[in-house]
């Protein structure tokens, strides 16, 4: 099926390509082989995944699965289904991505859940006013839009020093219909940003030098570095983004990032001074978060 079309002796229909084309992802080292096939499929015939189950025995057509069988081999060559598809779901969000920007992740989606929880404080102490979020390294814009979707009292100011991942997001922003509460600034951090904030939220940079080549090639090869290294010991990023943070949070605000595991112990030493550090695990019992309300003036 990848190296030709399908002859009249020789047909493909839905059922035939999902189970040839999992166990080819499966022998290329995809982690997940069935989905990877199954969304790509979806894609190239237009209709959400659940209807390839009704139509095991449809044939696509011929250019149906010339298209699929281009798909087919650049997965297996690496590139990550996202981009060839043009979209990742986050927080039951479509967004666009594709190599300009990091492909959000599930884990992310903890950091989500955190801020839409210390937003509802705020709002429980103080009803019908809004809540001030600055979303830094916004990349393609999922957790700011993941925020204001959830918490209409929300207002995000979303920064990113890639103008490549701006563009990413802007279209994303209007394609939720958020231009209104979104603002989207090219900056290295909250360099110009409107102050006070009552939550800074954000997935930084947090991979060591040394780490980079021992990634998935998927992510070595194929996603920006800029999105991912952020120095020698990985905590570059964070450390400046917590002295950032410290200069433009309201006092009872939180600052709220995502880190690497490994990294947890060396966040809670470079928050030393700030108030109510709090640490959260993720599904699989890993250090995933750091929150902290700036120290007292």
């Amino acid at each position: 099926m990848v190296d030709k079309p399908a002859s009249s002796e020789d047909r493909w229909n839905i059922l035939r390509l999902l189970q040839w084309s999992t166990d080819f992802f499966r022998k290329h080292g995809s982690d997940s082989p069935r989905l990877d096939a199954e969304v790509l499929l979806a894609f190239v015939l237009g209709q959400p995944r659940i209807q390839l189950y009704t139509a095991f025995d449809r044939e696509p057509d011929a250019d149906q699965l010339a298209r699929y069988r281009q798909l087919v081999k650049r997965r297996a060559q690496g590139e990550p289904v996202a981009y060839l598809v043009g979209q990742r779901e986050f927080f039951s969000l479509p967004l666009q991505v594709d190599r300009r920007v990091l492909i959000p992740r599930p884990e992310t989606e903890h950091l989500v859940v955190a801020a839409l929880d210390e937003a509802r404080l705020r709002l429980a102490a103080r009803p019908a006013t809004p809540v001030h979020v600055a979303d830094v390294g916004t990349g393609c814009g999922a957790i700011a839009i993941a925020i204001a979707k959830h918490c209409p009292e929300a207002t995000v100011w979303a920064s990113d020093q890639s103008t490549d991942a701006l563009e990413v997001a802007r279209e994303n922003v209007q394609r939720a219909q958020l231009e209104g509460r979104i603002t989207l600034a090219h900056a290295d951090l909250l360099t110009g940003a409107p102050q006070p904030f009552d939550l800074v939220v954000s997935n930084p940079p947090y991979v060591r030098e040394d780490e980079f080549d021992k990634l998935p090639p998927d992510v070595r090869e194929f996603e920006p570095r800029g999105a991912l290294v952020a120095g020698p010991r990985g905590m570059e990023v964070i450390e400046r983004l917590i002295e950032a943070a410290r200069h433009c949070l309201r006092p009872e605000g939180t600052l709220i990032f995502e880190h690497s595991p490994q990294l947890s112990e060396a966040c809670t030493a470079a928050l030393a001074g700030w108030r109510e550090v709090r640490v959260k695990r993720d599904l699989a019992g890993l250090c995933r978060l750091h929150l902290a309300s700036p120290p007292a003036k």
